[in-house]
């Protein structure tokens, strides 16, 4: 018994360390960004167009629009497929080895590299169905990308709801889909939708399948059409930080990774009130 309880506090002790160390690098990650960054960030500097040759009189509004219009193009993508994929797979097909080795590959899918989803956007939407590097393409692209994610993450929001749920609806003779509409899916919401913003937010900070389909770092004009190309968040932070010349880039390359993670914080803040009052109303 001396020993169970000495192994169990061992093993608290080094979780307890590995939170520790996780939450410690990233404060450090965060409170390095915000310092160095913080100084560049004003009303011009997210207001104004990009100045090319002096990067001091321009600002990054082509950037943050182009990240916001990527987001919302990738949501209005993925997250519908992947839901509707999720119900079917988990609520109407049946148990086979054809269903199972389909999801085993959805897993798979999740872990491929960004890179190799950007050479496949290249192939198949930027030349074989001749969309040309544009924001639909990265749409599409970043879209498959995410699917995996948003579909395992929906599967399991769904297995999260008691078989009671289900059998009580059928007991009083609802259809399959009525017990899903009314008794599955309001309780599955708050973990499909936490999962599919995670998905976009993900995606959102993706730089290197972009830069195949459609991202530019310098725009004199916003998006006006699906077929432009586009100016995104993560494409100008690597060009800032890796290739850029001037003298200030680095601080500026920081101040565009703060206003990065302050977009992503806000809409996964968003979604986590959502979930938080779509909870609440639990009962069970």
């Amino acid at each position: 018994m001396v020993n169970e309880t000495v192994r169990q506090n061992m093993y608290f002790t080094l979780f307890r360390i590995a939170t520790f160390f996780s939450v410690l690098i990233l404060l450090f990650v965060m409170l390095y960004v915000l310092k160095e960054g913080i100084g560049v960030i004003n009303i011009k500097f997210l207001t104004s167009m990009w100045s090319h040759r002096d990067i001091t009189q321009g600002g990054i509004l082509p950037a943050i629009v182009g990240t916001l219009f990527l987001g919302i193009g990738v949501a209005i993508i993925s997250i519908p497929i992947g839901i509707s994929t999720a119900i079917y797979l988990n609520e109407y097909a049946k148990d086979t080895f054809f269903t199972r080795m389909i999801k085993l590959a959805i897993r798979n899918l999740a872990g491929v590299p960004s890179v190799v989803y950007g050479l496949f956007g290249l192939a198949v939407f930027v030349m074989f169905l001749n969309l040309g590097t544009s924001l639909i393409a990265a749409s599409l692209t970043l879209g498959c990308m995410t699917l995996p994610w948003i579909i395992t993450t929906s599967e399991e929001a769904l297995k999260s709801v008691p078989l009671s749920f289900r059998e009580g609806s059928y007991a009083l003779g609802s259809t399959k889909w009525q017990t899903i509409k009314k008794n599955v899916l309001p309780h599955s919401m708050s973990g499909m939708l936490t999962g599919s913003i995670l998905g976009v937010s993900r995606a959102m900070g993706e730089t290197a399948p972009i830069i195949m389909v459609g991202a530019t770092f310098f725009m004199a004009y916003l998006p006006t059409s699906v077929f432009d190309k586009f100016m995104a968040l993560p494409y100008h932070l690597f060009i800032l930080a890796t290739q850029h010349s001037s003298p200030y880039s680095r601080e500026y390359a920081l101040g565009t990774a703060l206003v990065l993670i302050v977009m992503v914080f806000l809409l996964n803040l968003g979604v986590f009130i959502i979930r938080y009052r779509l909870r609440r109303k639990k009962d069970w």
